[in-house]
């Protein structure tokens, strides 16, 4: 997706008018029998400022500056003001949006990355991640891998180029946080487990400290007692939403027990024997997919994997990304510093 902001409602072309729509995800994006797929927002359109792309600024703006790095694949920096010399730990970040909607530099990800990159005094590098159906899984997972790759390299030879100056000079290769919202989150396990099938020496210098997966996408095909019983509250996740961002997200003919969307079931390798960082996972009590968060959290404990659970109280599915809540609801702006606050003391611990 391009990083040009989301229009609302336009007038509809005449080359639109002659096609036909043949899926759609309502207020989200339409595709046509021509397999073209437009995502022009359709809903509320108070909405939309949360998807306008912030541009890059190189002077400081409330102790952050932000720089776009093009390349394979393009990366986004995040980068607080720090003592000379300091250097900080490394936030790799996967957006949300069922694998088929949103854009790394759209507002809702800015207002929450650039708080964590200047409380918790890390440089957050955020992945533009391609998007389904027209690039369905595992095509996020290899570009992820790819981002990682990138780094492996700027962190052996530095080359003159902006990417390697501002990382090199600025951050501790050895200590990498793999964060990521909603699909996002489920990026962070997949993308983990298949980075950790390689041996430490591979990723040297890099090493992998921690996952922070919050409120992943982790379900089954059968619906979950939360599934059933809560009420969406918001636009941005329902579950007509789930069901369709991932029957176009996951590779064709996947269902729900997919092991990117259930690492926990039977289909996925075994916890076991999987090799994994220290995970803090973030499960929303209203989100409604709650109970399958709960689930993987407890498989992963069963499995022995060192894993935190945050649970956020009274509030739902990526509540932190809403910037006008976190600003204006006092229990949503609480709840957010206290994830803020729970990431910058896990990052210490590890």
């Amino acid at each position: 997706m391009s990083t040009a902001a989301v229009s609302a409602q336009p007038t509809v072309s005449a080359e639109l008018k002659t096609k036909k729509v043949v899926d759609e995800v309502s207020g989200w994006l339409r595709i046509f029998d021509d397999g073209s797929v437009d995502r022009t927002w359709t809903g509320p359109p108070e909405a939309l400022p949360l998807m306008e792309p912030v541009p890059p600024y190189s002077i400081p703006q409330d102790g952050i500056t932000l720089h776009d790095l093009p390349g394979s694949p393009n990366l986004r920096l995040y980068l607080p003001e720090s003592d000379a010399g300091k250097k900080l730990p490394i936030f790799f970040h996967f957006q949300g949006g069922g694998f088929c909607i949103s854009h790394h530099s759209w507002l809702m990800y800015h207002q929450f990355y650039a708080r964590i990159a200047r409380e918790v005094q890390a440089a957050v590098v955020s992945v533009e991640l391609p998007l389904a159906p027209e690039n369905r899984l595992p095509a996020a997972i290899d570009t992820s891998i790819a981002a990682l790759l990138r780094l492996r390299s700027i962190a052996r030879s530095p080359v003159d180029d902006p990417a390697s100056k501002l990382l090199s000079d600025n951050v501790d290769f050895s200590r990498i946080f793999l964060i990521g919202d909603s699909s996002g989150a489920n990026l962070v396990h997949v993308v983990a487990a298949k980075a950790l099938e390689e041996t430490d020496e591979f990723w040297a210098p890099l090493k992998l400290a921690g996952g922070i997966p919050l409120h992943p996408g982790f379900v089954r095909s059968t619906r979950s007692r939360s599934e059933l019983e809560l009420k969406a509250d918001s636009v941005f996740f329902t579950l007509d939403m789930l069901d369709k961002f991932l029957a176009l997200g996951l590779p064709v003919g996947a269902t729900k027990d997919h092991p990117y969307t259930c690492p926990m079931g039977e289909a996925a390798p075994p916890l076991e024997k999987v090799r994994l960082p220290p995970f803090l996972v973030g499960v929303a009590e209203l989100d409604l997919i709650h109970d399958t968060n709960l689930e993987y959290c407890e498989a992963m404990k069963k499995a022995g994997k060192e894993v935190e659970v945050l649970i956020n109280r009274g509030v739902s599915h990526s509540f932190y990304l809403n910037k006008f809540a976190v600003d204006m609801d006092p229990t949503t702006g609480e709840r957010t510093r206290e994830l803020v606050a729970a990431i910058k003391d896990f990052v210490e611990r590890h």
